[in-house]
């Protein structure tokens, strides 16, 4: 029993670590905007009429459902309240740490070093670096707000489902926890970062046209990503034994 303690504090800590850093690099690059449509070589519309314009942090994010419901799966409300408050945290050091960097007074050799950019126009390297930074710090804002919103709606819905399908039906929760966590988020998410503290400011009509295009994605993806979820559940049950497996989803169900 001791050895299986061991195996399941060390799936502990291996799920955290990705969970952690795709929730971290998610934030910091989310302030880019990214076309699906010329991204995949097509032209903008072609998809359900609209234009699929992306925050570029939702590429991340399919790992960030995928390791909440398994967190949810095997360590319940209390395992995924745990990551949450501690990727809050490391969130929040990093927001600050941002701040801190961006004011540092830049070397003028650096700045010499980078008058032009590869088209040959004048570039100030650091006014770039922190335009791209300090709007990621609009982002985490917005994601502080959204991804505690989105988890612990998440991690309700989640267990609301599993005592409704007894235990069975892994596809149905996992996929049902995350379109409905998810929809709230991606409206949250901009709304903070891009409508309040955007700089510049989006207009109310954009932040709605990204997040339905955001969920839309999310709604796909959480949909691609079903037999990923299975994947995981039988790695897992590989590594702790399938009646160990089984005793810790029960102990989270019932916890």
């Amino acid at each position: 029993m001791e050895f299986k303690e061991s195996k399941r504090q060390v799936l502990f800590v291996i799920l955290t670590g990705i969970f952690l850093t795709n929730a971290l690099l998610a934030e910091l690059v989310g302030s880019k905007i990214f076309s699906l449509e010329g991204t995949l070589g097509f032209e903008a519309g072609q998809f359900l009429e609209r234009e699929f314009n992306l925050t570029a942090g939702v590429v991340l994010w399919p790992v960030v459902f995928i390791t909440t419901d398994v967190i949810n799966e095997y360590f319940g409300k209390k395992g995924v309240q745990q990551i949450s408050f501690l990727t809050v945290a490391l969130i929040l050091y990093a927001f600050v740490m941002i701040w801190v960097i961006s004011g540092l007074s830049p070397a003028e050799f650096w700045l010499s070093l980078h008058q032009f950019d590869s088209q040959n126009q004048p570039l100030n390297i650091n006014e770039a670096f922190t335009r791209v930074f300090q709007q990621g710090m609009s982002i985490i804002l917005g994601s502080l707000v959204a991804f505690l919103v989105g988890q612990f709606l998440d991690v309700y819905i989640f267990q609301k489902l599993r005592h409704i399908t007894k235990g069975g039906q892994i596809w149905f929760r996992a996929t049902g926890s995350t379109l409905i966590s998810q929809l709230v988020d991606s409206f949250v998410v901009l709304l903070v970062a891009f409508y309040w503290f955007g700089n510049p400011a989006w207009h109310l009509e954009q932040v709605f046209d990204v997040a339905i295009t955001n969920y839309i994605y999310k709604f796909i993806v959480a949909i691609l990503v079903t037999p990923l979820i299975y994947g995981a559940h039988y790695v897992i049950e590989q590594y702790l034994g399938k009646e160990y497996a089984q005793k810790l989803a029960e102990n989270a169900s019932q916890n």
